[in-house]
C-alpha cells in the first residue's frame, strides 16, 4: 500500500466522521429547535414529545434546512404567534452551534 492510498483512506474516514457529526448535530438542533418553538406556541405536557417528533420528521422532507424552517413558520402562523423569519433562522443557527458544542463536549 502506498502513502497515497493511506492518505486517501484517511480522507475517506474523516469525511465519514464529518458526515456523522453533521447528522447528529442537525438532529439535536431539530430537537432543541422544536422545544424552543413549543415554548413559544404554548405546547407542553404530553403534546411536547409529539411536537418534537413532528419537527424532526419535517427535516426528512427534503435536503437542507428549508423544510424545518417552513414547518416552524407555518406552525407559528397557524397559531397566530408572531415570530419573524429572522428570529427563526437565528434560533436555527444558535441551536446548531449549541448542538455541535454539546456533541463535541460529550466525546
Amino acid at each position: 500500500m502506498t502513502t497515497f492510498d493511506d492518505r486517501e483512506k484517511g480522507f475517506e474516514k474523516k469525511f465519514a466522521l464529518d458526515q456523522d457529526l453533521k447528522f447528529r448535530a442537525e438532529s439535536r438542533r431539530n430537537k432543541l429547535l422544536a422545544e424552543w418553538a413549543a415554548a413559544k406556541l404554548g405546547i407542553t405536557g404530553d403534546a411536547l414529545p409529539d411536537y418534537v417528533r413532528s419537527v424532526v420528521k419535517a427535516d426528512l422532507e427534503e435536503k437542507g434546512d428549508e423544510d424545518v424552517f417552513r414547518k416552524l413558520h407555518n406552525d407559528f402562523a397557524a397559531a397566530g404567534v408572531t415570530v419573524s423569519d429572522t428570529e427563526i433562522r437565528a434560533a436555527m443557527g444558535d441551536l446548531l452551534a449549541k448542538a455541535v458544542a454539546d456533541i463535541e463536549a460529550s466525546r
